[in-house]
């Protein structure tokens, strides 16, 4: 049984409202996922055989607004990252955790079960650089590097083997400057069902909807929320029988453009093929984790 993760950055749930895009546009794709339901605290948990739609904690029992750094490493290592080091920390791996992102990923346990992982999140020239000079990694570039996984490059963006930030490639043709063509979502969410078929396990990184919570404007939280539901509309409706789709968050902001900082809200799970029953328990972003390699190991 195969698993692509999908990690949505900086998306929770929270009130209706004018200053929540979730409620002041139609998302196919997100509604979908709670089960045709409005995206808010209010939509009722799925628990249908193939179909989970649950509240997970980012809180993790520590005190102030959940953070990048520790939030994404307790969703990719199951461990509870900002008990670690007593405090909520980002957008960077705080050192005290990075051995959980370098030793105990969910990468890293998926191949010492013999399972295949690749991450399909792609960088340009210029992010190596600036990583390698600075030795300042994100949780997943992080992770993939440590399990001794390729970082996908320009060239197999070219290729059509990997997928950009944005999904469709326009940002890298007009603002790096780098000859790719623009694609669709839909186009996007083909190339990474083509490339699910090579793995196991295939995870894949949207930070935008974070960078769109922070600057409190609607319109580019709309035009990026937009860009994603269609992405993720066509995975839901095209995903092969035998796949698992999880999508989970690191924590709350975008849902509440009344503030520019994260939220204390909850964030969603959604998993939806055959391995959904193996996240009915699953209470906090660190339980993401285990049901991923229960359902591997199926």
């Amino acid at each position: 049984m195969s698993v692509i993760f999908l990690f949505i950055d900086g998306v929770g749930l929270g009130k209706a409202g004018d200053t929540n895009p979730f409620t002041q546009s139609t998302y196919r794709g997100f509604s979908a996922m709670a089960g045709d339901q409005q995206f808010t605290e209010k939509a009722a948990e799925q628990t249908q055989t193939n179909h989970l739609f649950k509240f997970v904690d980012a809180r993790l029992d520590v005190e102030g607004l959940p953070q990048s750094g520790t939030g994404q490493t307790a969703l990719f290592t199951g461990q509870n990252a900002p008990n670690e080091i007593g405090k909520h920390f980002g957008p960077f791996p705080h050192s005290g955790i990075k051995p959980f992102l370098k030793e105990q990923s969910l990468f890293i346990k998926a191949k010492q079960q013999g399972r295949s992982c690749s991450f399909i999140n792609a960088y340009p020239d210029i992010f190596f650089e600036k990583a390698r000079k600075r030795n300042r990694w994100s949780c997943t570039t992080l992770m993939t590097k440590s399990a001794d996984i390729r970082l996908n490059t320009a060239r197999v963006v070219k290729e059509g083997k990997a997928l950009t930030a944005g999904l469709t490639q326009q940002a890298w043709r007009e603002h790096l400057n780098i000859d790719v063509p623009q694609i669709s979502p839909e186009q996007a969410a083909d190339r990474l069902l083509e490339q699910s078929e090579y793995y196991d396990l295939l995870l894949h990184e949207y930070y935008l909807t974070d960078k769109a919570g922070h600057s409190q404007e609607m319109e580019k939280a709309n035009q990026f929320l937009e860009t994603y539901d269609h992405f993720l509309w066509h995975l839901i409706r095209n995903k092969p029988r035998d796949t698992t789709i999880v999508l989970s968050s690191d924590h709350g902001n975008v849902e509440d453009l009344s503030i520019k900082t994260h939220t204390l809200n909850a964030v969603p799970l959604f998993v939806y093929g055959p391995g959904a029953p193996n996240f009915v328990d699953a209470q906090r972003i660190t339980d993401v984790t285990p049901g991923i390699l229960d359902t591997l190991n199926k």
